[in-house]
């Protein structure tokens, strides 16, 4: 027996997988609201010079706000007050004549600083005076998380191979909620740097847990479809925040507001299945059995399971998978090494190339909060041509050409003067577009290309040099300051390196879940076609199981 025809028999996607489905997407939202948080809580708003100590000495007299500005801080080209200096004595002589003597001698700010509120009333920048010479700290703020979230995509995934995916969802949603909360009461920056990295260390077990759980409990033909609501959870958080963010605007406060979806996460964690494909590889037959029947119950089959007894289970277990497997299986064999050095090439390019165009991204015209409106909004048509995409034309010819039109759109970009900035901002925004189908498109793949026993081995070691691609895209864009269009020739080359890199793994559509490695490297059983599982169903009595079982 198979385990895709016991699955088939009892719904493959009825209520019970869609319970599943529904828990897990809530985990994903506050995911994404924690990946790009960074957008509101490290902007640093307008700032100058705080001249409070000079007016508390009377030399400003009654001069109002304005003429005291004027005579206090140097004006920039702009005729805003300079951000980072302030003249070393008052100069009353500028309100009688606006020109400025060049031998005027300026120092850096002595006092401090005075924000605009106006906008935000407390991001990482007013609460630990984050400008001027340490501005740069507010970018590591990504870094830092991103670090973490590296570390700990390798961390969940080989401790989900290990002990099972159910017991590290809840570690992952616990430990991800007490860090991010315990940021919020950070006394100093390096403090919140630290509680950030764990932060991103916990929580980005739940993107790779729940999305393998998600693919391990549906059948063939419903995967696509469970990938892509799996990604639009990613969007809604993503467009979401953008609302959020607008309403509440201090980044304490918006730290509990993204982060209180985990909380109901973890109450409904009591409601998540175990993987029965894990239970069965790691010999675990009479659980496994347990949470089929609890299945076939919810979906309406109990005559189904009910026929099946635990020891029947036991059949589709090889001496392989009742071994504990590590990150190194991934590359002992030939083509289980093949397939590591591809998708996490691609994994790495399409990481880099999808967060190097968003945060490169310019001259919308639009404020913070209407910006990251778009860039979520357009995940979504993205992501349902990728569902029409992935039946039609297959996994592979869609993820090469997600890259290849990504690549063109960059190309492009590069011949299009700056000036033009609606038609840049329009391809740009393509390119993003063809990029985040990439990404949905190769999360699936992954998933479907990797077996059972290492399954979240493999994820976690794919997450990992995603996370690195997206540690590596500001640092891309920075090379903009030696030539203009630097990093869009780099991610455009990165962009068509992932294609033919792309093209050469093989398809996966309408193929069962490889269960053990020997499926992969070509001596399993498990790799028929959905088509030959069909004709195997009707010459196969489920509780009968025979030679071929």
């Amino acid at each position: 027996m198979k385990f895709e025809d016991l699955l088939s028999e009892i719904n493959g996607f009825g209520r019970f997988q869609k319970m599943v489905l529904i828990i897990n997407f809530f985990g994903r939202f506050s995911l994404a609201c924690h990946f790009l948080l960074g957008n509101f809580i490290a902007v640093i708003p307008s700032h100058h010079c705080d001249i409070g100590s000079l007016d508390a000495d009377g030399i400003l007299g009654n001069l109002s706000r304005e003429e005291r500005l004027t005579i206090s801080i140097p004006a920039q080209e702009d005729g805003t007050p300079a951000s980072c200096h302030m003249f070393s004595y008052p100069q009353f002589h500028l309100l009688m004549n606006s020109s400025r003597p060049s031998e005027v001698s300026v120092v850096e700010c002595q006092n401090g600083w005075e924000y605009d509120n106006s906008t935000f009333i407390s991001t990482l920048a007013t609460q630990w005076d984050l400008v001027c010479d340490n501005r740069g700290l507010n970018k590591a703020v990504a870094t830092i998380f991103f670090v973490g979230v590296m570390f700990g995509a390798a961390f969940f995934g080989g401790l989900s191979d290990r002990f099972g995916r159910k017991p590290m969802l809840l570690v992952s949603y616990i430990s991800g909620m007490a860090f991010a909360l315990a940021s919020i009461f950070s006394s100093s920056f390096i403090m919140f740097a630290v509680l950030r990295f764990f932060s991103g260390f916990t929580i980005t077990g739940i993107v790779i847990i729940s999305t393998v759980l998600n693919v391990e409990w549906v059948d063939i033909q419903h995967r696509r479809l469970v990938c892509i609501i799996d990604s639009m959870a990613w969007a809604f958080g993503s467009t979401s925040l953008s609302l959020i963010a607008f309403c509440i605007r201090d980044w304490r406060w918006l730290t509990v507001a993204v982060t209180s979806p985990l909380l109901l996460c973890t109450v409904l964690w009591w409601w998540v299945p175990e993987s029965a494909r894990w239970l069965i590889a790691n010999g675990k037959a009479e659980r496994a059995h347990f949470y089929l029947h609890k299945c076939a119950v919810m979906n309406r089959k109990e005559e189904v399971i009910s026929r099946i007894k635990p020891e029947a289970l036991s059949i589709m277990i090889t001496d392989q998978g009742k071994k504990n497997y590590s990150y190194l299986d991934l590359v002992r064999t030939p083509k289980m090494r093949r397939l590591a050095m591809l998708t996490g090439t691609i994994w790495f390019c399409v990481a880099t190339i999808t967060y190097g165009i968003s945060l490169n991204i310019t001259g919308f015209g639009l404020n913070i909060y209407l910006t990251q409106f778009v860039y979520g909004a357009i995940e979504v048509p993205s992501k349902l041509i990728v569902y029409y995409l992935l039946e039609k034309i297959g996994r592979r010819k869609t993820e090469a050409g997600a890259h290849l039109l990504a690549g063109i759109s960059l190309m492009i970009n590069i011949f299009i003067p700056k000036d033009q900035w609606i038609g840049r901002t329009v391809v740009a925004v393509l390119g993003k577009g063809f990029a985040v189908a990439a990404f949905s498109t190769i999360v699936l793949y992954s998933s479907e290309l990797y077996p059972t026993v290492l399954r979240q081995n493999g994820m976690g070691y794919n997450s990992f040099l995603a996370r690195l691609g997206v540690s590596v895209a500001p640092l891309v864009l920075l090379l903009d300051s030696f030539w203009g269009h630097f990093s869009q020739t780099i991610l455009c080359s990165v962009a068509f390196v992932a294609c033919l890199v792309a093209w050469q793994l093989p398809e996966t559509r309408d193929r069962c879940l490889p269960e053990t490695i020997e499926d992969v490297e070509g001596t399993g059983k498990n790799l028929i076609t959905h088509h030959d599982k069909q004709e195997d169903v009707e010459k196969m009595k489920i509780n009968e199981p025979t030679e071929d079982h």
